[in-house]
């Protein structure tokens, strides 16, 4: 005989999708949690996989562990091809799945906007195979640059470093290159000078950090130029090729280009065949559900919402947190249908570098290393257990005190594809 239990199934194991599972763990549901990667993944310290900082191990962990101790939650690590609303029912890359609930909480990609050929030169920061791939060019352009240097080969375009954002990721991209490239990994090339790595950071507004209050952009356009980062305001971004960034203020011969300017829903969210913004993302009912469909919600990254409040719910990790903490009570019944999803906004904070960030909590502004220390502490607190707090904790203390760098490997010393397997 099947199972008289609802069956949930949820769509992402990232923030969102974990806070739902972990809200239904040994309830009277069968939950069933699928991703197309088998780790849950603490993206807003992917930057430093990027800039060798940390290890991929440091802020992942597999989604399976994460889960173990919940008897009513299965994982199947597979890819989402398509959903079938009125069969209820998910098409895998292998097998299909019935649901009597649907989460869909898929992420997010980054943002081309119609300008998908950049992808090829411009890497995108979304998930570890992208931390890893900016990490090894970034290793490699050095590599090749010392190689140039003593061959009187050309060698600037190797050494100049372009991240197009000023937001959050764009901002602690740019501070980080600038840091370890100067201050870690100059000291292992010998014929490298300082003066001849650039770091370029560019942005179509008036200023960084745009959701910000502005003393605190001013802070971090201060600090960025301390540190030796160029940042070109009011610019924008006309094509991208081999050979660099072409913007409205000139061109920027660049081997090193990263993509910090946006996201956009996952493709898969267009399956759905519902009403979306301008960045894919679904206008999701005020309870998180889809029109025409109550028992298909759509949370974190892939949603648009405006709470009662007025407030635009933002693709953050509290934003995907709180809306799977909100549809798995309202699936409990423990809070009346038709409530209103009301987010709460725990703060903003983003670092600029070595005790150095900005943060604006409960409406307080903080700046320098106040505000670098409460980021260090809240993000090490929610990383996924104990030996990863620990572990982060150790190497950033290592990294404060030596500036020695914690993951300066090549793995792929072939020179071809720039991912990990």
């Amino acid at each position: 005989m099947g199972s008289s239990k609802k069956k949930v199934v949820i769509v992402g194991g990232g923030f969102g999708g974990l806070s739902a599972a972990k809200s239904l763990g040994n309830t009277e549901f069968e939950v069933t949690i699928i991703d197309k990667n088998n780790h849950h993944l603490f993206q807003p310290l992917l930057y430093q996989v990027a800039t060798a900082a940390l290890s991929p191990g440091d802020i992942a962990q597999p989604i399976r562990t994460e889960l173990r101790s919940y008897k009513n939650i299965n994982v199947v690590y597979e890819e989402v091809m398509d959903v079938k609303k009125d069969r209820n029912k998910l098409i895998l890359t292998d097998g299909e799945i019935e649901y009597d609930y649907l989460i869909m909480a898929p992420g997010a990609t980054p943002n081309y906007y119609g300008n998908d050929q950049w992808q090829e030169y411009a890497i995108g920061l979304k998930d570890l195979n992208d931390a890893i791939s900016i990490r090894e060019r970034v290793l490699k352009s050095f590599e090749k640059a010392e190689h140039n240097i003593i061959n009187n080969q050309p060698f600037k375009h190797l050494t100049t470093f372009v991240i197009v954002g000023g937001g959050p990721t764009g901002v602690e991209l740019a501070g980080s290159i600038s840091e370890i490239s100067r201050k870690t990994i100059l000291k292992d090339f010998k014929r490298i000078d300082d003066k001849e790595i650039k770091i370029t950071l560019l942005d179509g507004a008036d200023r960084l950090l745009n959701s910000y209050k502005k003393s605190l952009s001013e802070y971090t356009l201060k600090s960025l130029e301390k540190m030796g980062v160029e940042v070109k305001l009011n610019t924008f971004v006309e094509n991208i090729d081999e050979d660099g960034v072409y913007t409205s203020g000139g061109k920027i011969e660049s081997s090193n280009i990263i993509w910090a300017a946006g996201n956009k829903a996952a493709p898969l969210i267009e399956k759905l065949n519902t009403d979306v913004d301008k960045m894919g993302r679904v206008k999701v009912n005020p309870d998180l559900s889809i029109p025409d469909h109550d028992n298909i919600f759509v949370i974190g990254d892939a949603s648009y919402l405006v709470d009662p409040n007025g407030v635009e719910v933002p693709g953050v990790a509290q934003g995907a947190i709180q809306g799977g903490q909100f549809v798995a009570k309202l699936l409990q019944k423990k809070i009346e249908k038709g409530k209103y999803f009301t987010y709460f906004d725990k703060g903003n904070m983003a670092t600029i570098g070595r005790a150095k960030a900005v943060a604006e909590i409960a409406g307080m502004k903080i700046k320098g290393i106040s505000a670098w220390l409460i980021w260090g502490l809240i993000h090490i607190f929610f990383l996924i257990d104990f030996r990863n707090r620990l572990k982060v904790m150790l190497e950033w203390f290592w990294y404060y005190v030596t500036f020695k760098p914690g993951a300066s490997l090549i793995l792929d010393n072939k020179g071809g594809s720039e991912k990990e397997d």
